[in-house]
């Protein structure tokens, strides 16, 4: 691994992540939840914050910005579509872009949906993508400024990484999203045997975070809207997956 990344609790559910570049020290945070949980582990591993990569605009994201950007230095990456709204922005990236993180390329990916200028970074050399909350753990974000069609395209340029990918996503949704998974899926096997794994491992106070690909796209109703079992259940047998997807999100909102 070029990378070691550490995964921080913050708030009542969010996590927050640091990104440590082996060959040249250089440390990220993605996104800032919480800032004295941060700087707790960044002193408990000796490393110096020298970047955040923002993922996206919400407070409980990009909350802690300026505030480690006065103690630290540090260099702010965001959306160059929402600028804007990133506090204390430096370095405004665009899909595709390639940004150089100590001895590392991060490669960006748009994403949007849950916000317009949502983004998620991809480590390729480590096979890591944070991807903050457009994908769950078992879930996807909420709509609150994009359409379903843009989430559905967002959840699809994920689905392309890698089976083997580490996600980490920024919320612990997990038992919540397992939850209402199985009324959409009832008859996914593999689904079955990962809402036990994941009740074992809440009942230990382990998180469910990072999951992979492999797994997200075996059991993940927000990215099977071509499963037959899904279809049937929600009444939508043969439908255009954005349609799926949609109505998918839709119960989800209500549920």
């Amino acid at each position: 691994m070029t990378i070691e990344v550490l995964q921080i609790a913050c708030l009542d559910d969010n996590y927050g992540f640091l990104v440590h570049d082996n060959a040249t020290g250089a440390t990220a945070s993605v996104d800032t939840p919480e800032v004295a949980p941060i700087n707790a582990a960044l002193e408990a591993k000796g490393w110096k914050l020298t970047h955040i990569l923002n993922t996206h605009h919400h407070a409980d994201h990009a909350g802690g910005n300026e505030a480690l950007k006065a103690q630290w230095g540090c260099t702010i990456v965001g959306a160059a579509n929402d600028a804007h709204r990133i506090p204390g922005i430096d370095v405004q990236v665009s899909e595709g872009d390639l940004y150089e993180f100590g001895a590392t390329k991060v490669k960006v990916i748009e994403v949007p949906g849950h916000t317009s200028g949502h983004i998620a970074y991809y480590f390729e050399q480590d096979d890591v993508a944070f991807v903050g909350d457009t994908l769950f753990a078992l879930g996807c974000g909420r709509l609150f400024e994009g359409t379903a069609e843009q989430m559905w395209v967002s959840l699809e340029k994920l689905m392309a990484l890698p089976d083997a990918t580490t996600v980490y996503c920024a919320h612990e949704y997990t038992e919540a999203n397992a939850a209402f998974a199985i009324t959409v899926e009832p008859d996914n096997l593999a689904l079955q045997a990962r809402i036990e794994e994941i009740a074992k491992l809440r009942s230990q106070g382990i998180p469910t975070v990072p999951t992979s690909i492999s797994l997200e796209r075996a059991t993940n109703p927000f990215v099977r809207a071509t499963s037959a079992d899904l279809q049937n259940t929600i009444g939508l047998t043969g439908a255009d997956p954005v349609a799926v997807f949609a109505e998918t999100r839709k119960r989800k909102d209500h549920f």
